[in-house]
């Protein structure tokens, strides 16, 4: 599809010529629904629906290859998962800083170096590629791949080693999240 400056209409593959009011008005709603599927409100769901209605206003001179209720589509997916990714992201600081104080305020010192050290002592006596892929992730902080290409396995395998440790430390993860805070 193709969005022309100088007539301001859509044409479709079929040629013929659709306004962006009229594409608006026939996908607004069902877009909505779709960003709905990813989202916890239908109010962010409009926004990302009207977001990218306004990018594509915005680029009047843009060229879309596929059809434009397919890119519609593909759009509002890709802004519905980057609106999740950065609300991901808060949420998770706010857990990281309620669990540290939850943590703090259940351990004496001492007693919290204690489990800390327990918890050592467990993963040391994980099997070798559970530990070393443990350990890649958690004490130095490596993402999946970075562990898969170090130890020369596959992401599914770190992955699955990964799991397989984490079940293993049930008894600490208390200690382990205040391990996995900066």
């Amino acid at each position: 599809m193709r969005f022309n400056g100088e007539d301001k209409q859509f044409r479709s593959g079929d040629d013929s010529l659709m306004n962006l009011r009229e594409i608006f008005d026939m996908y607004f709603v069902p877009l909505c629904v779709y960003a709905y599927k990813y989202l916890d409100s239908y109010e962010k769901a409009e926004d990302v629906v009207q977001e990218v209605f306004i990018k594509v206003w915005n680029n009047k001179n843009y060229i879309i290859e596929k059809s434009i209720k397919q890119y519609l589509y593909t759009a509002v997916r890709n802004n519905s998962l980057k609106v999740l990714e950065k609300e991901s992201k808060y949420r998770f600081e706010e857990v990281e800083a309620l669990s540290h104080e939850i943590i703090e305020e259940q351990f004496e010192p001492v007693e919290l170096e204690e489990r800390i050290e327990k918890l050592y002592k467990e993963v040391n006596k994980l099997p070798e590629s559970c530990r070393l892929v443990f350990e890649g992730i958690v004490f130095e902080k490596k993402k999946y791949a970075e562990v898969a290409e170090d130890l020369e396995i596959s992401i599914n395998t770190v992955k699955t080693q990964y799991s397989r440790a984490l079940k293993r430390l049930r008894g600490s993860i208390d200690i382990l999240i205040l391990i996995l805070m900066p």
